[in-house]
């Protein structure tokens, strides 16, 4: 699933995300999405999830609305080498941060020089910080290759400032992730403009290693309902209600990120791998291909089919 060398097992929260062992048993799957999971457990191995930065995941995320990693990467990297640790500019004072920002900054360290209440030191950077009192014009320009850059720039400055209004830091805003009920972070932060159900459940899973927590993106939401296990019309919040009770919640971060895998190679949007011949599916007989047509090489969104 990416570049990095597989893990000896697969694990629920990855290496670094206090997760455990799974076993992947479609024989023993209690219902039709836990066998498409445990299926995808036998032939995808899967990313790490928990431990990240909350709000660098949170920026990652923003930056995937809309478009596809190939195009949101580049811009994450280029945002992080500019306004992350040792590439902080663009900000609109001399010193790097607005009148507000800066007077919070001098209260960060102690005598000692240590960080006051998770703030980080003032020799270092805080990206949340960074990001406040960014340009909007210069950011939208380092991340133009992410797609609907204005918007987005406009949004990530916004979401820098309720961090450090809310939070006082971008390291505060982490503890909060990682240590407050799910429910509760979830509901904050779909409470920010910007941040919507995918995003905020991403956050929860790759920063706070949260089990029980299935992301629905857009592979997701098609996948579930062209193979009938959720309704046709289902929304994505109905989806991942679906999902998040029939998956066992130690599955449920892998089986987002397989998911997406394995739309990507055989489920696609338009041309599955049913179409041309349903031996070319590892779930073809799992699957009712809602709104896939062989006969008449014709494939819509689930949605749009007509009893």
């Amino acid at each position: 699933m990416s570049d990095d060398p597989e893990p000896a097992v697969n694990i629920s929260g990855g290496a670094d995300g206090g997760g455990v062992a799974v076993e992947f048993d479609p024989a023993t799957a209690e219902t039709r999405a836990e066998e498409v999971v445990d299926r995808l457990g036998e032939r995808y191995w899967q990313k790490q999830y928990g431990g990240q930065d909350a709000f660098t995941c949170l920026v990652r995320t923003i930056l995937s609305q809309n478009t596809s990693d190939k195009a949101s990467q580049p811009a994450h990297d280029a945002l992080i080498a500019r306004y992350g640790a040792g590439g902080s500019e663009t900000h609109r004072d001399a010193d790097g941060a607005s009148g507000a920002r800066r007077e919070q900054r001098e209260d960060l360290d102690d005598a000692n020089g240590e960080a006051v209440s998770g703030r980080p030191r003032a020799d270092e950077t805080d990206l949340a910080e960074s990001l406040a009192a960014a340009e909007q014009s210069e950011l939208a320009e380092t991340i133009s290759s992410a797609g609907l850059y204005n918007q987005k720039s406009e949004i990530l400055i916004e979401t820098a400032e309720w961090v450090l209004e809310a939070f006082g830091s971008a390291a505060a805003f982490d503890a909060f992730v990682k240590d407050e009920e799910p429910s509760e972070v979830r509901e904050t932060l779909l409470s920010v403009r910007g941040v919507g159900p995918k995003t905020a459940d991403c956050v929860l899973l790759f920063a706070g290693g949260r089990g029980g927590v299935f992301p629905v993106d857009t592979h997701v939401h098609r996948i579930y309902r062209r193979m009938g296990i959720a309704s046709p019309d289902a929304d994505h919040e109905d989806v991942r209600a679906v999902l998040e009770r029939d998956v066992p919640a130690a599955k449920c971060g892998f089986a987002h990120t397989a998911t997406i895998q394995f739309g990507r190679e055989y489920c696609t949007a338009r041309k599955p791998a049913c179409l041309d011949d349903p031996e070319a599916c590892p779930m073809a007989d799992l699957c009712d291909q809602v709104g896939v047509y062989p006969e008449t090489d014709e494939v819509v969104d689930p949605a749009d089919v007509v009893d």
